[in-house]
């Protein structure tokens, strides 16, 4: 059985990634959405072509990503791609965010992301895909997003790293580095805090990430940056001292 994974497959950009995989595989037997609102997953699922799996599970939860390892390995699929989306982030001081949210941003953007990954790569063969969702706040420490920046700094690092181990294999990963993009991401985000203006004239849609994340996965490329405004970012990152940029950032945010 040819199946296609994506985790977040609710909302935003997972939803995204699971219309457009829908046009674009012809020859798959399923795609696996996994997210905890079953509800929506359903409603995503009644306009596609492809036959779907709705997997209802919180992958915060490591029980719950034990059923995810029990079900692959009962069903023993061709894992065509996996699109590991799921993740979120809160904005605002370390000190004055809950503990217990900002260790969940860490179980969700990192062990999750990492223990999927595990699970699906036995079940990949040759071109099998990967497309991890990263960010541009994986290029510089950013203040007031700390453990959102470090836990998207992992994916980046991880992803790199992890490609060069799987070349022998001819799997190949994508980590995908938008800056801010147009979904519900901020509705939890900015609970206790704020971006900043100037990034969010900066948003591109969805329909546009998702696109560039798909072509630069079939050109096997290990990283995808949608935007010139990013691109350009992630130069600037290279080049100046990161403590520039924060201080720089900082002044701006107070100003």
């Amino acid at each position: 059985m040819k199946i296609v994974i994506v985790t977040g497959a609710s909302s935003g950009i997972g939803a995204e990634f699971v219309r457009q995989l829908d046009q674009s595989f012809s020859r798959i037997d399923e795609i696996w959405m996994i997210a905890r609102n079953v509800k929506k997953m359903e409603e995503i699922a009644s306009s596609l072509k492809n036959k779907t799996r709705i997997i209802g599970l919180d992958l915060e939860k490591n029980e719950q990503r034990t059923e995810l390892q029990s079900l692959i390995e009962k069903e023993n699929p061709n894992i065509c791609m996996l699109v590991n989306c799921a993740g979120f982030g809160l904005m605002g001081d370390f000190e004055q965010l809950s503990m217990e949210e900002q260790l969940n941003m860490v179980e969700l953007n990192c062990k999750a992301l990492t223990a999927v990954t595990y699970m699906a790569i036995p079940y990949m063969t040759r071109n099998g895909r990967i497309i991890q969702l990263a960010s541009a706040a994986a290029f510089v420490p950013q203040a007031h997003f700390a453990v959102y920046a470090a836990s998207k700094s992992y994916v980046l690092s991880f992803s790199r790293a992890l490609q060069e181990e799987l070349l022998p294999k001819e799997i190949y990963i994508t980590a995908v580095c938008p800056g801010p993009v147009n979904t519900p991401f901020f509705d939890r985000a900015e609970t206790n805090g704020q971006t900043l203006a100037l990034k969010k004239n900066f948003s591109v849609s969805p329909e546009w990430v998702v696109k560039d994340a798909l072509l630069a996965s079939k050109k096997r490329k290990t990283v995808t940056v949608c935007s010139v405004p990013m691109k350009l970012f992630r130069v600037l990152c290279k080049v100046i001292p990161h403590s520039w940029i924060l201080e720089i950032v900082e002044n701006f945010d107070r100003g």
